[in-house]
């Protein structure tokens, strides 16, 4: 069992979550509320993630942040390390490969809230941020913890883009799923059918903690 690689990612898909939760958030706010004639395209481009081969996202993303690329210059000037091949070019890769999992269940909790909902907060003479905070987001909730869950156990099995991006550095990219492909590949079976039951577990065992938990949330707001 590569404990090293099931740390590494378990602490991914946390930093990842944090990362990219609050501009989920925004982004879906405004696809729920904007009368944008480029919307479609929009949400289209923030779709690909769900058409595209990861190996396709991963060798763009290896392009631009790679240490050729103005980006990747920039970020080894300040850092002093390069984004790729490090486990913050994991993050970065993790965030955008992950946005259609993180935005999409929000937009449409935002999308379900009824628009007499907003001019009845606007009527009582709440501020955007107030009405968002009180009121926007509690009923948006279910579709937030959805996005989170799919967003962390989306990452804790990832391989294709974390393997373009970040390769296979023992203790600093190394994650779960290359562990367990090199597992394979080495003929170390028992270690891999561990490694991939244990991720198989924990993935279900969210998934199902969460999903009962929306569902008792929304049987309360009913009742309620």
């Amino acid at each position: 069992m590569d404990w090293d690689a099931i740390a590494l990612s378990a602490r991914l898909a946390l930093v990842t979550l944090v990362a990219l939760l609050p501009l989920a958030i925004g982004m879906a706010y405004w696809l729920a509320t904007t009368a944008c004639r480029w919307k479609p395209w929009i949400e289209g481009l923030l779709a690909l993630p769900l058409v595209l081969p990861p190996t396709v996202i991963g060798y763009y993303l290896l392009v631009a942040v790679g240490g050729h690329s103005p980006l990747g210059q920039w970020f080894e000037s300040v850092a002093g390390y390069t984004l790729a091949f490090s486990f913050s070019g994991l993050v970065l890769a993790s965030v955008l490969f992950n946005v259609p999992f993180a935005v999409q269940p929000i937009q449409r909790a935002f999308e379900a809230t009824p628009q007499e909902v907003r001019e009845a907060a606007q009527c009582c003479g709440l501020t955007f941020w107030q009405a968002f905070r009180k009121i926007e987001l509690p009923l948006a909730w279910p579709g937030i913890l959805s996005a989170s869950v799919m967003t962390f156990a989306h990452t804790l099995g990832e391989f294709g883009v974390v393997l373009m991006v970040g390769g296979n550095i023992p203790g600093e990219t190394k994650t779960v799923a290359i562990s367990i492909y090199d597992k394979t590949q080495s003929f170390e079976h028992a270690s891999a059918g561990a490694m991939s039951l244990l991720l198989l577990v924990i993935s279900l065992v969210t998934i199902a903690v969460s999903y009962g938990f929306v569902e008792r949330l929304m049987k309360w707001r009913r009742v309620g």
